[in-house]
């Protein structure tokens, strides 16, 4: 018995001691995560200050939030859904086609701050995944891609969805709407890549106005159909207008 209480005594110790260390390791792991992530937010203001296309910083960090948001009730890991989704744009092939097949801006940038090669390759392939690219487009493999990739087509609807269209279009120098150039549907990622000869307005019907439907997470489906309502009733207006139909008295809206 004397033994048996002298060992029980230096096991408690043991385990305080061992629970004191993890939760010590768990607040530096906090407070490094933390930091990390302040860093990704600087590093992917100093990429895209001068982007005017609609992938900007502002873009960036809504998908970050919708993401956090979505991963949280998905019960996602944090982490990497914070590093996919601020990492998400460094290397994409439109902005970047230099760096795309290899990740560099994203690989070295996580490489500079600490992060485990396993982590590395894991936000890599979100990366890769996310993209929408026709009729190849893919459900990413992990609830972490699932998360980053639903945020980032969230922000390419809705109302802020339409301005970055023709931001982008813009930047392109596409036309608006030409009724002569018509929507090519059902495209492979090649021909979705090449398709150069289009316009803004038949963006929504090559891409837009799918991905409602291409939502993976019930949080994102959730967020999605109303922001799909703002572009069909635009998209309505919009064409109304095209054509002259509409006939407003002012007094209807004071």
């Amino acid at each position: 018995m004397i033994y048996y209480g002298y060992y029980s005594h230096i096991d408690g110790m043991f385990l305080v001691g061992i629970t004191r260390f993890l939760y010590q390791r768990r607040v530096v792991m906090i407070l490094e995560t933390g930091i990390m992530i302040e860093n990704a937010i600087t590093y992917v203001k100093q990429i895209f200050a001068a982007d005017s296309s609609g992938h900007d910083y502002h873009h960036t960090i809504r998908v970050y939030r919708l993401a956090v948001e979505i991963a949280k009730q998905e019960n996602a890991d944090m982490q990497i859904v914070q590093l996919a989704a601020l990492l998400h744009d460094v290397d994409d092939a439109k902005l970047s086609p230099e760096t795309y097949a290899s990740k560099r801006k994203a690989v070295d940038f996580m490489k500079g701050n600490g992060v485990d090669n396993e982590i590395i390759e894991t936000v890599c392939k979100i990366i890769e995944e996310v993209s929408f690219a026709g009729n190849d487009s893919v459900v990413p493999s992990t609830i972490e891609g699932k998360c980053v990739q639903d945020a980032d087509r969230l922000d390419a609807i809705g109302a802020i969805g339409i301005a970055r269209a023709f931001a982008y279009g813009g930047s392109k120098g596409r036309k608006i709407y030409d009724p002569e150039i018509k929507p090519l549907i059902n495209m492979s990622k090649k021909e979705y890549q090449q398709n150069q000869n289009s316009t803004s307005i038949n963006h929504f019907y090559e891409k837009l106005l799918l991905l409602k439907d291409m939502m993976n997470t019930d949080a994102a489906k959730e967020k999605a159909w109303h922001r799909q309502f703002i572009m069909e009733s635009y998209l309505e207006e919009f064409m109304a207008e095209w054509e002259g139909e509409r006939r407003y008295v002012r007094s209807e809206f004071l």
